[in-house]
């Protein structure tokens, strides 16, 4: 799955942990490993811009959905049997999502993780204008960040205890060193 990110909003976040969750939902999805997808992070004003333009409505948004692929309502990219598709674009607007995230009492990179997913699910045809289509999508999406935040925290966790196994082995003097295990040495 190819996704690339490109921040020009000028507010320094975790690009790799917003494709990881892009890529996390796409997964959930059962979208094509094929499927291409592009995130842009803009500042206000280019939001602003992009608001007015597609959606007809003032000031800046906190993400909007471009989808590239004609899609038929029956035959979503989550849907199986799908090939290779190119999704389209989420854009997301970090300095509006700020306001959201200290409103919401969490972080802006959760902030942005929730924008995230949500661009993906319009990207697959979901919607909330009616209320059912609110709950499907609503639902959807908080079940995906859970699983997301979850795996996210087990490797973590994964991590973390490899690094404290490492250092035991290394101070009782059992570690694996690269000549024993076979692996190049990344110092040689």
């Amino acid at each position: 799955m190819s996704i690339e990110i490109a921040n020009e909003s000028g507010v320094p976040v975790d690009e790799a942990s917003i494709v990881a969750a892009a890529r996390f939902a796409l997964d959930r999805m059962g979208v094509s490993p094929l499927a291409e997808l592009s995130v842009l992070l803009v500042e206000l004003d280019v939001m602003a811009d992009l608001h007015q333009r597609w959606m007809d409505l003032p000031g800046p948004t906190d993400v909007m959905a471009f989808p590239m692929d004609e899609l038929d309502s029956a035959r979503r990219p989550d849907a199986t049997g799908l090939g290779p598709a190119l999704l389209g674009d989420i854009v997301l607007c970090p300095e509006f999502a700020k306001d959201q995230a200290k409103k919401a009492g969490h972080s802006l990179l959760d902030e942005l993780h929730l924008l995230t997913v949500h661009g993906v699910l319009h990207l697959l045809g979901y919607d909330h204008a009616e209320p059912a289509e609110e709950r499907e999508m609503f639902t959807l999406q908080n079940r995906i960040l859970g699983d997301f935040r979850t795996a996210t925290a087990e490797a973590q966790r994964a991590s973390a205890q490899r690094e404290a196994d490492s250092k035991l082995l290394g101070a009782v003097g059992l570690e694996d060193s690269d000549e024993t295990s076979g692996r190049p040495d990344p110092d040689a």
